[in-house]
């Protein structure tokens, strides 16, 4: 098998992971906009996430000759089996955590869910971990990094505040026929102009639509009437309470995941090899699929938050965006592999800096949604005190990496 054994390693390890769980929520978020059901999109999400685990474990599990391999902990399940209950429990909450996000995207804007979610995770994550590992971490960096993404948590929520007020103020200004919920074609308002021939809409594809500027009201109204979880009207405490949410489930996988690999309450038999990253890794992966299927297959006839009921059969129609979806599964299954990779090599509490990935979905939702456009000058700079904050902390928390003995 394969294992990265030095420090740079590991952090090569940790940027590539920082870059794949950044940007898979922006394609998830653009299908929801899109007006794709969250059920379809998440089914196929983690049928190429499971996938990632497979070929993984497969090639780099079974690199060399060391022993043990991946193929060959499959066979030992009979002593094995309170780290596989580890990694498979880490695997659950991450996935009910990532089916969470999936609705608080909708409710409270990519840029703030990673960041309050992430941030969560690193506050209670990182303290685990560090006391896990017995202490590889250096608590004189690591702190005051997690100090950092703690106050980041309170810069996220001021930022969606701040911005759903921007949002309810612009809204107050539609005509009354183009407010959410109406299917009127929206004018200009105030300051708005529109070309003659419209524009191209990077989120429904390459045809010609006359459509508002990006954080005008008519965007808002736009996205609104398209997307297919519906929020306004909604009180926001909804969106953030469910981001909390996802925050504690994510702050509980690494622990767990480091519980399985390294052993650390002592629950395997004297002379049995700990998991190999690989394998505990696949369980992980297999457990977040089986209650990903149950619970959006409950969710396909008794859908949530006011979203439309589906059936199999339209799930097994629906190929648009179906592509998207596979991709986003694949990038978050290879994020995750690269994130314990190095981990097991750094210190969990230090892969955890992966957790800055709000910076690559801030900068997705700017790119591609239009996020924060045209908002207020408070907003503005809520908005760059909380990135700011961000880079501070996975420097710091970069910083802080240590080397398993």
């Amino acid at each position: 098998m394969y294992m990265v054994e030095s420090k740079a390693g590991a952090i090569v390890c940790m940027l590539f992971s920082l870059f794949f769980l950044g940007t898979w929520p922006a394609i998830m978020t653009l299908l929801e906009r899109r007006g794709r059901p969250p059920q379809h999109t998440y089914l196929d999400y983690t049928m190429t996430n499971l996938l990632a685990a497979i070929i993984i474990a497969f090639t780099l599990g079974e690199f060399g000759d060391a022993r043990p391999n991946f193929i060959y902990q499959l066979t030992e399940l009979k002593d094995n089996w309170p780290s596989v209950l580890f990694a498979m429990a880490g695997g659950v909450v991450l996935s009910i955590g990532n089916l969470a996000t999936q609705y608080a995207w909708a409710f409270v804007g990519l840029s703030v869910t990673e960041v309050i979610s992430s941030s969560i995770t690193v506050v209670i994550g990182s303290t685990f971990n560090y006391f896990l590992d017995d202490k590889i971490n250096k608590a004189e960096i690591l702190f005051p990094g997690i100090a950092c993404f703690l106050v980041a948590v309170g810069l996220g929520s001021a930022v969606h505040s701040s911005n759903a007020a921007d949002n309810r103020a612009k809204l107050n200004n539609l005509p009354s026929d183009s407010k959410p919920g109406t299917r009127a074609t929206f004018m200009p308002t105030s300051g708005e102009t529109l070309p003659e021939n419209g524009i191209k809409d990077p989120e429904v594809g390459n045809d010609t639509v006359v459509k508002a500027k990006a954080g005008t009201a008519g965007f808002l109204a736009e996205i609104e009437n398209r997307r297919s979880i519906k929020v306004f009207g909604k009180s926001i405490l909804i969106g953030l309470a469910i981001t909390f949410f996802a925050g504690v489930c994510f702050s509980l996988f690494s622990p767990a995941f480091n519980l399985a690999t390294n052993d650390q309450w002592h629950a395997l038999k004297k002379g049995v090899p700990h998991l190999i990253v690989y394998t505990a890794f696949f369980y992980f992966s297999v457990s977040g699929f089986v209650i990903a299927l149950i619970l959006n297959i409950r969710f396909l006839f008794s859908p949530i938050l006011d979203t439309h009921r589906s059936s199999f059969k339209s799930y097994l129609n629906d190929w648009n965006g179906r592509g998207w979806a596979l991709l986003a599964g694949l990038l978050c299954g290879f994020g995750n592999g690269l994130q314990f990779m190095g981990g097991q090599a750094a210190g969990y509490a230090a892969a955890d800096a992966v957790q800055a990935l709000p910076l690559v979905s801030t900068f997705w939702g700017i790119l591609l949604f239009g996020e924060y456009r045209k908002s207020s000058r408070r907003t503005y700079i809520l908005l760059v005190s909380m990135l700011s904050m961000f880079i501070v902390a996975v420097a710091v928390l970069m910083a802080s990496a240590g080397h398993r003995k």
